[in-house]
This record gives structure tokens, sequence and C-alpha cells, in this order.
């Protein structure tokens, strides 16, 4: 059939069916150029309000006027810059930094010019861990400078004092499992001694630490069942493959800079590896446990987890009421409101957490490692006696805890459960608590937090399999209690490994919950959809986005 006589069939079908030339398929030059000035004058008005939106964006990402970044003073203050990260820097037989080193980083941190970062002396292997990352900028989320973290606990101070004894108590109990913890005699006694300090942040029971609250996270769920998330216990469904969380180990008992020679190496770069063992998996309780996790985990890994397993729960009930396609009768959430905007959410504000890290670390406070607060209280008490006088705190000082250290370790140096010590960065604020905190917030969003996560489970007593949690609150435990809870262990797997403090985790948690925040809000005006989302945040207050 000719072309001609084709196109007057069709004309005549479809004029029979009542249809359109559109809809049956056959285009005038007139309809077609109607239809192409349409479609132009809608992309014309996306584009004008894609750019408002970029507009409103920068505007709120970038205020004109900022806020102050209050620092504790320790690096004008104390004498030496003993009170601030220098690791990698050259630093002289008791641990303190050369002067002209410290100069040459901070030249480059004010800068910002990346030949200067390159002329920071290093005395030995190890690397600075991104401080440039500070200084990128980001097309989406908040600038850095926007974003506020109070100062940090000084090194002289009484809520210093209590962190630092928190670690070394952490150190001692390394290998106590979690649920024996309430049987134990040392548990017990550092619940006792850290009662006692009189500015401690920890989570208490009728006032006091109890071996049911040590190192447990401040929130109330923080208290409930087990120490460890059931996000860190049950398994992971990736597609196919289902996972049980069981994890390769490191030898108990075995703790480094305990020496002072180990630890002055440290202090200089030296490189040191974890010696893993491959052949016994078992699944998480011991805070050496933690700590090995929180070594090797990848970034977002614990709350992509967590995402996957509650994915797998009845999506109706688990997920938040927000969601606008759960109403839908003939849709589904897809690249907005389904899965891959869930697990690349979580990406986004993780990355952007380590940048914010990056920021306050290296630009803001400068806070020194736990790793070098004991090697200040080594020197001052055995290696040059009276050495730091004033300069810190008699609570810590006085403390049974150091008498046990030393007695274990032969030094009253902070046990580290890393080779390598601390990371090549400052110890405030932690970017392992900064991403928990974004990441747990998302998800908080995203999930229904009341919903009840039935037959709780723990390790058992060798950790190779799971077994039913008994407790009396066993049927208390909520998706939304679980995740701050799962913030708390990556917090405290930092701690337990000697890196942390219980500040630079808390604070690190806020900070990562207002990136969230800012995030979802500045994405929500980009939805067709509407919908929107609530949620609890770290200090019990409720938001909604």
């Amino acid at each position: 059939m000719h072309r001609r006589t084709l196109l007057r069939s069709t004309a005549a079908l479809s004029a029979s069916l009542g249809l359109t030339a559109a809809e049956a398929g056959v285009s005038s030059p007139s309809y077609a150029a109607d239809e192409s000035a349409a479609a132009t004058a809608r992309m014309n008005e996306r584009t004008r309000t894609g750019r408002a939106l970029r507009r409103q964006a920068a505007e709120r990402d970038y205020p004109t006027t900022l806020p102050d970044h209050p620092v504790n003073g320790e690096e004008s203050s104390l004498p030496g810059r003993i009170g601030n990260y220098s690791k990698g820097l050259p630093h002289n037989d008791v641990g303190e930094v050369d002067i002209p080193a410290y100069a040459l980083m901070l030249k480059a941190l004010t800068s910002g010019n990346p030949a200067d970062f390159e002329a920071i002396p290093m005395a030995g292997e190890r690397k600075q861990l991104g401080p440039q990352g500070g200084l990128v900028h980001d097309l989406a989320g908040p600038d850095f400078a926007k974003l506020v973290v109070p100062p940090a606990p000084r090194m002289n101070s009484a809520h210093g004092a209590a962190e630092m004894a928190e670690l070394y108590w952490l150190a001692l109990l390394r290998d106590v499992r979690f649920t024996d913890f309430e049987d134990s005699a040392l548990a017990a006694a550092a619940a006792a001694d850290l009662s006692t300090y009189s500015d401690s942040r920890m989570p208490r029971q009728d006032g006091k630490v109890t071996p049911h609250s040590l190192f447990r996270g401040n929130t109330p769920a923080d208290l409930a069942g087990p120490f460890v998330s059931q996000f860190l216990l049950r398994p992971v469904q990736y597609g196919t493959l289902r996972v049980p969380q069981l994890h390769d180990t490191v030898q108990p008992g075995v703790d480094h800079g305990t020496e002072f020679g180990e630890w002055l190496a440290l202090q200089r770069g030296a490189a040191r590896a974890t010696q893993r063992d491959f052949t016994h998996t078992r699944y998480l309780q011991t805070p050496r446990d933690l700590a090995h996790y929180t070594h090797f985990d990848v970034l977002y890994q614990a709350y992509l987890n967590a995402a996957l397993i509650m994915l797998g729960l009845p999506q109706a009930k688990a997920q938040d009421p927000g969601n606008p396609y759960l109403a839908s009768k003939n849709q589904m959430g897809f690249p907005t409101y389904g899965t891959p905007h869930l697990v690349s959410l979580l990406a986004e504000v993780a990355v952007r957490a380590i940048k914010h890290t990056e920021y306050q670390q290296f630009y803001v406070h400068r806070r020194l490692r736990p790793e070098v607060f004991g090697g200040r209280i080594e020197v001052h008490l055995r290696r040059s006696p009276g050495r730091y006088a004033g300069l810190l705190p008699r609570e810590i000082l006085d403390s049974e805890v150091l008498d046990r250290t030393l007695a274990a370790h032969g030094s009253y140096l902070l046990p580290q459960s890393f080779p390598e010590g601390s990371p090549m960065s400052p110890s405030y604020q932690s970017g392992h608590g900064t991403v928990a905190g974004a990441c747990t917030t998302v998800l908080k969003a995203w999930f229904n937090e009341s919903y009840v996560l039935t037959d709780p489970v723990v390790p058992s007593a060798d950790g190779t399999s799971l077994v039913p949690y008994t407790g009396a609150d066993k049927d208390s435990l909520t998706i939304g209690g679980e995740l701050d809870k799962l913030a708390a262990n990556i917090g405290a797997g930092r701690a337990s490994a000697g890196v942390h403090y219980r500040s630079d985790n808390t604070e690190a948690f806020t900070l990562g919950e207002t990136i969230a925040l800012e995030v979802m809000r500045a994405q929500k005006p980009l939805f067709n959809e509407g919908g929107g989302f609530s949620l609890t945040r770290f200090d019990g207050t409720t938001v909604t986005i």
C-alpha cells in the first residue's frame, strides 16, 4: 500500500473511532507545531522554577550573616600546644609537638593553599586524614560555616576528667561481654567510680551510673533492652543474598600504645597493621568487638544494613505514614519516596557529614585525641613528675582507674585497641558519630519509629549464634529506639577503641542530625508528590519535614 493511501485509510478509521490525529499516531504539520510549542512552554516554565529553587537553596545554605564558631581556648592558653591535636608531626621525647612544625600546619589551615599542606612536616609514615576536605564547596546541603558545634570540653576541666575516666574503664572492660556487665565485679567498680565525677554526662539510673547504664547512649531508648542494637545483629537481605552479621575478630587481651616508646612512635606517625582473624567469626558481644567493627566499617554500612532490614518488614506498618505512596491505589515510590531514594539519600548525607567533620576537626577545634591525654597523665605522674601541674584535672589524677591501669599495663597510658592508635585527624567531633547522626535521622524519618521489633535477639555465650532476648522489656524495642541505640553503639565502638571521647560522639550526633534535616528540607520542594515525614530528634523533641 502506498504511503498516501495508508494515511487516508488511517485517517478514515480514526474518524470512525472518534480519535484525534495525535491519538491515532498521525500528526499534521500544524498539530506538531502546536505540540512542540506547548512542550517548549512547559520546559521554559520548568527551567524558571528550577532556577528559582536553586537560588532559594543558595540563599538558605550560604547565609550572608554567619554565626561565630566558639572554641575552648586551649590552643592559645595552654603552653606548648599540649591540649591540641598534633599527631604525625615531629615531637620531643615526652610527646610534645615541635612548635615550628605545628605552625606550618596552622599556616596551611589558615591559607588553604595546597602547597602549604604539602609542606606540613611528617615525622613518620602516616599521612594527615583529608584536611582539605574541610575546604570543599558543596552544591547541596548547608555550608560548613553555617553549622556550629559547641566548644570541646577542656583537657583540664571536670567534664574532661569524667570523659577520660570513662575511656580508661572501657579499656579495662574491653573483653567482658555486654550480657555479663550486670554480673561483673569490674563493671560494678567502673559504675561506682564513674558515679562520683562532678561533671559526668553519662546516662544514669536513680541518679547513679549502673552496670546496666555503663557506656550506653544518652537517649531514654538506649537503656532499654540489650546493649547492642537489633540492627547490628539481625540478618541483612542484599537482594538474593542473605547475610548473617558475623564478624571477623581480633585477639582478646591485646592492647596497644601502653609502652611509652611505642606511644611516642605513634605520636610521630608510626604505622602499624591489625592482625585480623578471618577464621573465627562471631556476633558483636564485647566492647572490643564494637571497636573492631568501627575500625573497618565502610562509611554508612551500618545504616544501609538497617534500611535493608526494615525494608523487609510489613511496609504499611513499618514505614512512616507521611510517605505519600502508602495511600496510593495505583502507584509505588521509586526514584522518589522509594528504595532508590532512600539508599542514595543515606549516601548523600553520609558524605556531607564527613565533610562537615573535617571542617570542625581541623579548622575550628583541633582537640587532642584521648591517647595523647593519657600520655600527658603518664608524663606528669611518672616520666617528668609535676610537669603539667595545674593543667590536668584532679579528679582523673586521683581516680582508682589509673591505679588499675598501671597494674594491668605498667603505665598510665590509655590502652589502644587499634595498633596504630587514633586516626590522623583531631578528635572533635567524631566522623563516625556525625555519619551516625545523619543516617539514623534519615531512617527515623523514613520509617515508623513506634513500630515494635518483635522477637529481639542477643548473641549466644560463644557469639556464634543468636538466641532470644528474654528481658522484661523485650516487647518494647521500637524502630526509633533501636536506631538511636545503633548510633550510640557506633559511638561506643570508637570510644571502646580509645580514639574518641563521649562528647566527640554526642555533639556529632546532633551535627549529623542537623545536616540530614537540612538536606531533607531542601529536597522536599523538589518533589511533585508532596508528603512529608515526622521524627524524634536525639533531644526528644519532634520535628516534621
